[in-house]
């Protein structure tokens, strides 16, 4: 059976950018797992689930699924996680995972160990290609250095923060993606003029938001040959 790992944020996921592949994968027969960085529920990024954010339906079903998805309310730490027992292993966006996904030196190790193996497939959507910043090979060189991707762009992140990088929850900004990743070494394309952006690097899949979501799910689909 093919298995797949979704490494969620405690401090605040983008409810779509996990549900929807969470779903898709689901739907054709993949075997999910969940992992936190400490091993407690996930948080959901209130905004994702305020119909005057997302539309009413997406707001429902997204908060309906966080609510009473078992996997989601029963994950495992991200330290007992290893790569090599999953098909592919899922890295959902939002703000939250700035704070503590890609900042989790376990996390970093999966993504890792998935893009340097052979068999793994690693999708990071949104803010959590941050993680492509501070995650380096088995040589010490960035994983993300030469490769192509997408995720969330500068140009959006000036329509959230304020001109001291706080929040609208009042919390600073560390980092904008963009910024580190490109100064990790990746090339950048966010595709701003299209509605969907995904990036496929070998056995890196990146996706640019929530509205990317679907393909970006699709696309692994396709890698995982489900």
């Amino acid at each position: 059976m093919t298995e797949a790992l979704f490494v969620v944020s405690e401090e605040g996921y983008w409810g779509e950018e996990c549900v929807e592949p969470l779903e898709t994968l689901s739907d054709a027969g993949v075997e999910i797992t969940v992992a936190t960085p400490s091993g407690a529920p996930p948080t959901i990024d209130e905004r994702s689930i305020d119909p005057e954010q997302v539309g009413e339906e997406t707001a429902e079903h997204v908060r309906a699924v966080h609510e009473s998805d078992e996997r989601l309310n029963d994950p495992m730490p991200v330290a007992q996680a290893d790569a090599d027992a999953y098909d592919a292993v899922v890295f959902p966006g939002g703000h939250g995972t700035v704070w503590d996904v890609n900042q989790d030196s376990d996390a970093r190790r999966l993504l890792r160990d998935t893009v340097e193996g052979d068999d793994g497939t690693a999708l990071v959507v949104c803010h959590a290609v941050g993680i492509l910043a501070f995650a380096r090979d088995s040589h010490g060189a960035f994983v993300v250095n030469g490769r192509n991707i997408t995720g969330f762009p500068n140009a959006w992140e000036e329509d959230i923060v304020d001109e001291n990088d706080l929040m609208p929850d009042g919390r600073k900004l560390p980092y904008w993606v963009e910024d580190e990743v490109i100064a990790a070494g990746a090339n950048w394309d966010a595709d701003l003029e299209d509605d969907t952006s995904v990036t496929v690097d070998g056995d890196l899949v990146t996706a640019r938001g929530p509205a990317s979501s679907s393909a970006a799910a699709e696309t692994l689909l396709e890698h995982l040959d489900v």
